[in-house]
């Protein structure tokens, strides 16, 4: 496999922000929103997710499975819910690029419709595809992307349906000592109603590796510099803490 291999001592930092890496990762990531387009309301997300290297026969794929802890505002004057949001699972098979700093992944994703109340999910079972790439061919500059797409095809009939296509591109920075800049927003465009989201962002990270474990801390305030329609950011906090297992 071609993905990122073992962490080497040397290139941990460089590998610490992979989504394709070839380790068992767990990672701790919420996001702060403070203020929610056509609202004056806070709200938050905070996200587990966890990734963990499968072979099936002679084929290479990643797992990565998400679930969020959703807080929004019921109304545009007041009020929230908090509870659980709907489940997120996608399966990446790992294409040899013939460059062992250049991963590609493409695969199904799945999501399930976990939400504890009606306001923080989407109450459809949706499916669609996944792709991911991540170059670190330069120890200094590593850069990718996560491409997914989901339509509903089952679930509550007095919803709306779910058509909804995501794009995240990311950028890091190395300043040595692992301390690194990033840029990861996540651009949301729905089909279903033309409304979309685009927001920019920079922030800061540090990887410690520690043993077989590799620890990253980030945070990276974003704006949005292009919206349309209701429940999005306006301006948001993302902050992270990922561990990444070593073999």
């Amino acid at each position: 496999m071609h993905a990122a291999g073992g962490l080497a001592a040397d290139n941990s930092a460089a590998q610490a922000n992979n989504p394709l890496a070839n380790m068992t990762a767990l990672n701790f990531q919420n996001y702060y929103i403070g203020e929610v387009t056509e609202s004056d309301e806070y709200a938050n997300q905070f996200w587990v997710r966890f990734a963990k290297p499968v072979s099936v026969g002679e084929t290479n794929w990643i797992m990565r499975a998400s679930l969020p802890v959703n807080t929004y505002p019921t109304s545009p004057t007041g009020g929230h819910e908090t509870g659980i949001g709907d489940f997120n699972i996608f399966a990446a098979y790992l294409i040899d690029t013939g460059n062992p700093a250049v991963s590609f992944g493409v695969g199904p994703q799945l999501t399930a419709p976990t939400a504890t109340e009606d306001e923080l999910g989407s109450e459809k079972w949706s499916a669609g595809l996944a792709n991911v790439l991540f170059n670190a061919s330069s120890p200094v500059f590593q850069y990718g992307y996560l491409l997914t797409w989901q339509e509903s095809f089952a679930g509550e009939d007095a919803r709306q349906d779910v058509n909804v296509a995501a794009f995240q591109p990311f950028a890091f920075y190395q300043l040595g000592g692992g301390t690194y800049l990033r840029a990861a927003p996540i651009w949301v465009y729905n089909f279903e109603n033309d409304s979309y989201s685009v927001p920019l962002g920079i922030g800061a990270g540090q990887v410690i590796k520690k043993g077989k474990t590799v620890y990253n801390l980030f945070v990276e305030p974003q704006f949005s510099v292009a919206d349309d329609g209701p429940g999005y950011p306006d301006w948001q906090v993302f902050l992270g803490f990922n561990m990444q297992f070593l073999n």
